[in-house]
């Protein structure tokens, strides 16, 4: 029993260093309405990485994270920049086709490379189980540095995600803020990928977040609850899966994903319950 638990050490830490940071970035992407920004970000990343391997480079090598990290921030970069443009295609269907385009080159280049069909299930999948306390370590101080710089402009970022249709500020004001944005919320989601996979990234990132916003819309409170949710469901999800002997990073997502939806019919229950109690029908 204690050689599982320190086993499970280190996955657990990483699930609760992603949760926190990726609870917080997704306040923001909700309160923004792009929902699906984190795919295709980490849809990108992976098409450097395949690039890099094309390359002759090896996967975990320096040279292919640097690569990955330029493709993410050059796109990351012209998706701030050209924000606040009037647009006549919604956010969501450009991030969309990103994500489709991104995805279908990595394919292509997976059909080249030995083993390439593996790394897009890895992608998909990630590796939380086999996460090494270097792996956390890496993590903790990359996310430290993130939470560093959005300390220094956390009014500011809320200012701007609460008013995501106008400019709060000075056109290129507003848009160099949104460039410091978008590139910490890029690194965040590139080092978190591998470890947990696109779908468990994605999870943390908007779950804890809806069920939170059902109840509050204040911003601290929003922080405070998702933060939580996120915490407690990403420790109760690697429990389970230790418990019942089953994957991971599924267990995780079909955890939060359920609490939302009980969330919310909960929250239904509630309002039509207490409409019919102030209406003295009960």
């Amino acid at each position: 029993m204690i050689d599982n638990l320190l086993f499970l050490a280190a996955p657990i830490t990483a699930s609760i260093l992603l949760a926190g940071v990726l609870s917080y970035f997704g306040n923001h992407i909700l309160s923004r309405g792009i929902i699906f920004i984190d795919i295709a970000v980490a849809q990108i990343a992976a098409l450097g990485t395949m690039i890099g391997l094309m390359l002759g480079l090896a996967e975990q090598s320096l040279n292919v994270q640097l690569i990955s990290y330029f493709f993410t921030i050059v796109v990351i970069a012209l998706f701030a920049l050209t924000k606040f443009q009037k647009q006549i295609v919604p956010q969501e269907a450009i991030i969309g086709i990103i994500y489709c385009v991104a995805l279908g080159l990595a394919m292509l280049f997976a059909e080249k490379i030995p083993g390439g069909s593996n790394f897009i299930t890895k992608t998909i999948t990630g590796n939380l189980l086999w996460v090494t306390w270097g792996n956390v370590l890496n993590c903790f101080i990359m996310f430290a540095v993130v939470g560093i710089i959005h300390l220094a402009f956390w009014k500011t970022f809320i200012i701007i995600s609460d008013n995501k249709e106008n400019l709060p500020f000075s056109p290129w004001r507003t848009r160099a803020y949104e460039l410091i944005f978008y590139i910490t919320f890029s690194l965040v989601i590139v080092k978190a990928v591998p470890i947990g996979g696109i779908f468990l990234v994605f999870t943390l990132l908007i779950a804890p977040t809806a069920a939170a916003t059902l109840f509050t819309q204040s911003w601290k409170k929003r922080f405070i609850w998702s933060w939580i949710i996120g915490i407690a469901g990403s420790v109760l999800g690697m429990y389970l899966s230790y418990t019942f002997n089953i994957s991971n990073a599924p267990a995780i997502v079909t955890l939060l994903g359920v609490t939302v939806f009980l969330l919310a019919f909960g929250r239904l229950a509630f309002k039509k319950l207490s409409a019919k109690i102030k209406n003295g029908n009960l």
